[in-house]
């Protein structure tokens, strides 16, 4: 990032606070939820019986230290297996698009996102770490649903073919 977006960064920081928000499901399901900056539709989901039936939800609102807040997280609880992201991209910084070229292409070898048309697409995960990713997560593009009761039916309809797989 150039050192203007850096003076940014920082004035956003100060004056727009945004907190970290994720909300831990109730069971060990293979199933987490991005929302990404939809934040009525997380808030949604953490007050629902959604959480019984799912790993995690969070948001995504940057494309790079989000993104490796994902990629972190699904590497240390291997039990996540697919990704439901859903809701509003933020325009501006076009974390899912991110995400998507994220598990498509990879990085290269200076942590930019390959095919990223994002301002700022740079994780500072490591090459396993993004393998892992796209080796053992599927991600289903729901971006712009901001219903949450289609959301809650895609993740009954993964998790019944989850557990129909299992048995």
């Amino acid at each position: 990032m150039n050192s203007f977006g850096n003076i940014i960064g920082n004035l956003c920081k100060v004056f727009l606070p945004i907190p970290e928000e994720l909300y831990l499901g109730t069971n060990n399901s293979a199933v987490a939820i991005c929302t990404l900056s939809s934040i009525d539709l997380l808030k949604n989901f953490a007050i629902s019986d959604i959480l019984s039936q799912i790993s995690i939800v969070g948001r995504l609102l940057s494309e790079n230290k989000g993104i490796n807040s994902i990629l972190k997280h699904v590497n240390q609880n291997k039990n996540i297996k697919i990704i439901i992201v859903c809701g509003k991209d933020a325009s501006g910084h076009k974390a899912g698009h991110s995400l998507f070229q994220l598990h498509l292409n990879g990085i290269d070898d200076n942590g930019r996102i390959i095919g990223s048309t994002s301002p700022d697409p740079f994780l500072s995960v490591n090459k396993n770490e993004v393998n892992y990713f796209q080796r053992e997560i599927t991600l289903i593009n729901m971006i712009n649903e901001i219903n949450p009761e289609i959301i809650k039916q895609k993740v009954i309809s993964i998790n019944n073919q989850f557990s129909v797989s299992r048995d």
